[in-house]
């Protein structure tokens, strides 16, 4: 998908609209456990934008992260440079995440359901995959323990939007309490694809289609979703992304277009 945003120089890309509406998401926020790639993209803009006292902090262990460049990995070495801390993993899961600290928990998927659970294991059967996938990494100790979850999806339509996860790699609280297990936090409270923003208040909800890009109607949203997908009374259009917001990403967060595709 493709927009052009009053402005700017050229058309804008999903990469480009994926980072900065999932940007606006983290004003007010201030850690964030982010995935490379969006996440990364997002979380820098915020900071240069809506959230400029955000907290970074990595898998690898790096909180307050000051990188000079984009990372290409979790253990970039230039994630390390400048950074607040380097922590070790039982530093980081057992007191950084499960001591309730991380206010924003930023995962992506290949499929997700109504109650945002994740999979990242594999498409198609566990036996016989079509696709195998990277797994969990520290998916689910993100999901049990932030206070909530963004979920950036670069694809929005049956198969990654589903009734039923092919492999529930990542179960979100709902799931979890079934099986007799209280998670932190509220689970997937957003996410933010090329239709639009689904979004949930916590545990007891579905995903429900709170808002859309310019172009795009509810029905689009509605077919692209493998489940009845619920709709809020009042569905909200996200503003496109600005001059400004395009020329940081493209020239300040991802000159050389590590992520921006």
């Amino acid at each position: 998908m493709t927009t052009t945003a009053p402005g700017a120089a050229r058309a804008v890309t999903s990469s480009e609209l994926l980072s900065v509406a999932a940007s606006r998401e983290l004003a007010s926020r201030r850690t964030v456990f982010a995935g490379i790639g969006l996440p990364t993209l997002a979380t820098e803009l915020a900071r240069l934008t809506v959230a400029p006292r955000i907290e970074v902090v990595y898998e690898s262990g790096v909180c307050g992260a000051h990188p000079s460049h984009l990372p290409e990995t979790i253990a970039d070495a230039v994630l390390i440079s400048g950074a607040e801390a380097v922590l070790s993993m039982p530093a980081l899961f057992g007191c950084v995440l499960q001591g309730g600290h991380i206010d924003v928990g930023f995962l992506g998927a290949a499929q997700i359901d109504r109650w945002g659970s994740l999979n990242t294991s594999v498409i198609g059967s566990w036996e016989s995959p079509t696709v195998r996938l990277p797994g969990s990494g520290g998916a689910v100790e993100v999901m049990a323990n932030s206070r909530e979850v963004f979920v950036v999806m670069r694809r929005h339509d049956p198969r990654s939007f589903t009734a039923e996860l092919d492999f529930c790699t990542t179960p979100g609280p709902d799931r979890a309490l079934a099986e007799g297990i209280r998670p932190l936090g509220a689970g997937v409270t957003r996410v933010i694809t090329e239709l639009g923003i689904l979004a949930r208040a916590g545990i007891g909800e579905e995903l429900r289609l709170v808002a859309v890009h310019p172009g795009v109607t509810v029905e689009q949203v509605r077919e692209a979703t493998g489940w009845d997908l619920q709709v809020a009374d009042a569905v909200e259009t996200v503003p496109p992304p600005t001059e400004a917001e395009l020329r940081l990403l493209r020239e300040d967060v991802d000159p050389g277009r590590v992520y921006l595709r």
